[in-house]
């Protein structure tokens, strides 16, 4: 793969990382409420469910979901009731300090990494969105499995190194700007957003 077409390659990926959305939101969750580690948990698992759409958009997943549009449409709507979860679950909770057991931690790093996986993998468009990509990039005479995996772990890489800068910023403001003592606000305020972001996945669907 030539330097100038990997080039333009990431550059589409880091503005595609960066577009706000479900996963930004996760994402600051973790960072915000519990620690910069656990935002970076969540942002690896992310970016292993994206890396594992590229690979299946290189296989030729997106013309299985335009031959089976229920397939689609189960993800899509999974996606939307895994939000709308979320949300539900944020707002009822309870606001409590960030002082949590390590059996809660460990529990914390395993949810982090669910959710993080879990809305990249629920996420179908992302298929679509890497054929239509890739297509740009990719030569049938010149593709190989060298360039395939270029390609993915270009992917990859860059999804999860742009959430992990997000982890490690959020959690800075979090320390500077004492904002576990608006915990209970910016709870309701990302619930009410998980919950929007779920209407707005059904809704670009129909």
């Amino acid at each position: 793969m030539e330097l100038t077409a990997w080039l333009s390659l990431a550059a589409i990926c880091v503005f595609g990382a960066m577009s706000p959305g479900p996963s930004l939101a996760v994402v600051l969750r973790y960072s915000l409420f519990h620690s910069a580690k656990h935002g970076i948990v969540a942002s690896l698992a992310h970016g292993l469910g994206v890396g594992i759409y590229a690979s299946l958009a290189i296989l030729g997943l997106s013309g299985l979901i335009h031959q089976f549009p229920i397939v689609y449409q189960f993800l899509v709507y999974g996606g939307a009731a895994y939000l709308a979860w979320m949300g539900i679950k944020i707002l009822m909770s309870k606001s409590q300090g960030l002082a949590v057991s390590q059996s809660q931690v460990a529990t914390s790093y395993a949810k982090a990494a669910q959710d993080g996986f879990a809305i990249a993998f629920l996420n179908p468009k992302l298929a679509i969105f890497f054929v239509a990509l890739f297509s740009q990039f990719i030569d049938p005479e010149k593709m190989t499995l060298t360039v395939g995996f270029i390609m993915c772990i270009t992917v990859l890489t860059i999804d999860a190194l742009w959430y992990f800068i997000v982890s490690i910023l959020s959690a800075s403001a979090r320390d500077k700007f004492d904002l576990t003592a608006k915990r209970a606000v910016i709870d309701k305020i990302l619930g009410c957003a998980f919950l929007l972001l779920a209407l707005r996945v059904v809704y670009q669907s129909l």
